[in-house]
C-alpha cells in the first residue's frame, strides 16, 4: 500500500508549505513509503482530491486544500487530523498501516488485543520486560531531529562561539 499526499508545489501560502513539509518530513523520519502528487501542475491529481475528500471534510468553502493524505483510494485526512495523529501516537493507524514491531503504536495495540481478549488485566500490561527508556529517548532522539531541521541556529555574544575577537595592537 502506498500512501498518496497531495500537495502543491507552489503554494504563495506559507502556512500550506509548512504543513506539507511537516507532513513529509515526519513520513521521512518514519520511513514510510508515500508518494507525492502535486496539484498545482496536475489537474487530473486536483480533480481526484477533490472528488474523493468526504464532504464531511470539506472546509466550508468546499474546495479541500494540500495536504490531504490517502492510503490508495482510501482517504486518511487532511493536515489537522494528521497533527492530531501525530500527538496521539496514532500514525501508523490513521494512515491505515501496521505498526512496526517495537514502536509505541505496536506495544499500545497489543495491549489493548490483550484487554480484550480478556488475557491481560489492565494493572499488569505495562510490566512489559522491555526498558521503556531506550523507546523514550528513541522517541525523543526523533523528534529532536525533527525539531532541528526547523529552527535556525543563532550565536549570543555570551556564547564561547559569539565572542567577537578583538586584534592585538
Amino acid at each position: 500500500m502506498v500512501i498518496k499526499v497531495f500537495l502543491a508545489s507552489s503554494s504563495g501560502s506559507t502556512a500550506i508549505k509548512k504543513k506539507q513539509q511537516d507532513v513529509v518530513g515526519f513520513l521521512e523520519a518514519l520511513k514510510i513509503d508515500y508518494s507525492q502528487l502535486d496539484i498545482a501542475s496536475n489537474e487530473e491529481n486536483r480533480q481526484w482530491m477533490r472528488e474523493n475528500v468526504p464532504g464531511e471534510m470539506k472546509p466550508t468553502g468546499g474546495i479541500p486544500l494540500p495536504p490531504q493524505i490517502f492510503n490508495e483510494q482510501i482517504y486518511c485526512g487532511d493536515y489537522e487530523t494528521f497533527f492530531n495523529a501525530k500527538e496521539d501516537n496514532a500514525v501508523y493507524e490513521f494512515l491505515g498501516l501496521s505498526p512496526p514491531p517495537g514502536s509505541k503504536e505496536a506495544k499500545h495495540a497489543e495491549n489493548s488485543q490483550k484487554l480484550h481478549n480478556g488475557s491481560g488485566t489492565e494493572e499488569h500490561l505495562h510490566d512489559d520486560t522491555t526498558d521503556e527508556g531506550d523507546e523514550d529517548k528513541a522517541d525523543e532522539d526523533l523528534m529532536s531531529e525533527l525539531h532541528l531541521r526547523s529552527i535556525p541556529l543563532t550565536y549570543s555574544l555570551f556564547s564561547p562561539l559569539g565572542r567577537r575577537r578583538t586584534p592585538k595592537a
